[in-house]
C-alpha cells in the first residue's frame, strides 16, 4: 500500500510541475502575443500610410492631367479663333476692295476686274459656309470626363486581414483556397451590345485574381472573358437582343475558389451607334466627324470610307443618314463592310463592302467593284436613305425617302459587319441610330 501510494504521488507530482510549466508558458506567449500586436500594429500602420501617399501621389498626377487637358483645350480654341479672325480679315479686305470697284465710274475698266471678283467672292462666299458658318469648336468647353473611383473605394471598404491555414511544425504558412465573391447588382450594367459586371472580393480571403465567364447569350456554354485583379469588367462586341448571364470566381496560389452566384444582364434590343473616327482612320482621311460623331463630310475630292462604332453579327438592325448638304456632282454610297475594307475608295469597289451607290437620278448596288441593278430615284438635300440588315436572313436592302430602293440588294451575309458610308467634297451626311426596324417585304 505504502509503494503505491508513493507511485500515486510521483505521478500527481509529475502532472502539477508540467502543469506549472505549462502555466509559465501561456504567461511567456500572453507576453509574445502583446509583442507580436505591437510589431502588426506598426506594420498595418506603415501599410496604410503607404496606402495613403499613393493616393496624395495618384492625386498629382490626375490634376497634372487636368492641367495639360485645359492647356491643349485653350492652345485649339486660341488656333481656331486666328484661323477665324484672319478668315474675317481677309473677307472683309475683299469687302472693301469689292465697294471701290463698285465706284468706278470707267466701265472698261470695271469690266478688266468684275469677273475676277465675282469669282473671288462666290468662292469666298462658298467657303465661308463650309469654314465658318458651319464651323463649330473643336474641343468642347466642358471637362468630359469623370474620375472612376468606385473600384478603389470598394478596395478600401473590402481591406481586411486574410486567415492562413494553420501551418505543422517546421511549415510555411499558406494561404486558403478563396471564397466565393459576391455580385454587386447595383453596379452591373447593361448598353447597347456591352455588359459591365462587378463584383466584392470575399472576406477574410487572399486573392491573387478573378476569372470573369459569361454564356453564349442564349444559355449556352460560359466562356472564360476576363483574368485580372480588378473587381470590374466590361465586355464589349455581344450580341444585341441577348441575355447575358455571369459569374466569378477567385483564384490564389493554393487554388479557385467557388463560383459567385449569377447575374443575368440584357443587351439592347435596338442598337445605338455613332460614327467611329479611328475606325475609319479620321485622323488623316480628311474626315470631318462633328455632331458628337453623327454627322460626318469630308475635305477632298477623293472618295473616303466612314465606318460605324458596333458591328453586327446577328439579328435585324435598321438605320438611316439624312442628306444634310448635296451640292456637288458626286455619288454617295451606303451599306455595310467588314472592319478591314479599304478606307480610301468607294465604298463597294473591294470584297469587303456590300453597298448603294446614288446620285440625283438612281442609284446602283456595288460588291467588289461589280455594280449591277440600276434603280431609278436619287437624291436631293434632305434626303434619307435606310439600311435594312437582316442577319437572320443574311440580307441587306435600302429604302429613300422610306421606300424601298429597289428589291433585296445582298443576300447570303455571313460574318460581322459595320455600318459604313463613303462620301467626298460637297456631302455632309447625318446618322440616326435606335431605329426599329420597318416592316417592309423585300423580295
Amino acid at each position: 500500500m505504502y509503494t503505491e501510494l508513493s507511485h500515486n504521488l510521483q505521478q500527481l507530482s509529475e502532472k502539477a510541475r508540467s502543469t506549472t510549466e505549462f502555466i509559465q508558458r501561456l504567461k511567456g506567449m500572453s507576453d509574445k502575443v502583446t509583442e507580436s500586436c505591437q510589431e502588426f500594429e506598426r506594420l498595418v500602420t506603415t501599410q496604410c500610410e503607404a496606402l495613403i501617399e499613393a493616393i496624395h501621389n495618384r492625386r498629382e498626377y490626375l490634376l497634372e492631367a487636368i492641367r495639360q487637358d485645359k492647356d491643349t483645350k485653350i492652345r485649339i480654341l486660341r488656333e481656331q479663333q486666328t484661323s477665324c479672325t484672319g478668315k474675317l480679315q481677309q473677307t472683309t479686305g475683299l469687302i472693301q476692295f469689292c465697294i471701290e470697284a463698285l465706284k468706278e465710274t470707267d466701265s472698261a475698266a470695271f469690266l478688266q476686274v468684275g469677273s475676277m471678283l465675282i469669282n473671288r467672292v462666290a468662292n469666298t462666299d462658298m467657303t465661308w459656309h463650309q469654314e465658318v458658318t458651319n464651323a463649330a469648336p473643336r474641343v468642347s468647353p466642358i471637362v468630359d470626363l469623370t474620375l472612376d473611383d468606385a473600384p478603389v473605394v470598394r478596395a478600401v471598404d473590402n481591406l481586411n486581414f486574410i486567415q492562413m491555414k494553420p501551418a505543422r511544425d517546421g511549415e510555411e504558412r499558406i494561404p486558403a483556397a478563396p471564397l466565393a465573391p459576391s455580385m454587386i447588382p447595383e453596379d452591373c450594367s447593361a448598353e447597347n451590345n456591352s455588359v459591365t459586371v462587378a463584383w466584392q472580393a470575399p472576406s477574410h480571403s487572399f486573392i491573387e485574381g478573378y476569372v470573369l465567364e459569361l454564356d453564349d447569350g442564349s444559355g449556352g456554354e460560359f466562356r472564360e472573358v476576363y483574368c485580372g485583379k480588378e473587381t470590374i469588367c466590361t465586355v464589349d462586341g455581344l450580341h444585341f437582343n441577348s441575355m447575358y448571364n455571369a459569374r466569378v470566381k477567385a483564384f490564389n496560389s493554393t487554388g479557385e475558389g467557388e463560383y459567385s452566384e449569377l447575374i443575368g444582364l440584357q443587351t439592347a434590343e435596338v442598337a445605338w451607334f455613332t460614327f467611329d473616327p479611328q475606325l475609319s482612320d479620321g485622323l488623316g482621311s480628311g474626315l470631318i466627324f462633328t455632331n458628337d460623331n453623327s454627322t460626318v463630310s469630308v475635305d477632298g475630292w477623293e472618295h473616303r470610307v466612314a465606318l460605324g462604332s458596333v458591328g453586327f453579327s446577328r439579328g435585324i438592325h435598321y438605320w438611316e443618314f439624312t442628306i444634310d448638304k448635296y451640292m456637288a456632282d458626286t455619288d454617295p454610297a451606303f451599306g455595310v463592310a467588314r472592319i478591314d475594307v479599304a478606307r480610301d475608295k468607294m465604298l463597294g469597289k473591294d470584297d469587303k463592302a456590300f453597298a448603294m451607290y446614288i446620285d440625283r437620278q438612281r442609284s446602283w448596288f456595288q460588291h467588289n467593284s461589280v455594280h449591277e441593278r440600276r434603280v431609278e430615284g436619287g437624291i436631293t438635300s434632305g434626303s434619307t436613305i435606310g439600311i435594312l440588315l437582316n442577319l437572320e436572313r443574311h440580307t441587306l436592302s435600302f429604302l429613300v425617302n422610306e421606300m424601298p430602293q429597289g428589291s433585296v440588294a445582298f443576300r447570303d451575309l455571313y460574318g460581322v459587319f459595320y455600318p459604313a458610308v463613303s462620301l467626298n467634297r460637297g456631302v455632309t451626311l447625318t446618322l440616326h441610330s435606335a431605329i426599329d426596324a420597318p416592316r417592309m417585304d423585300f423580295h
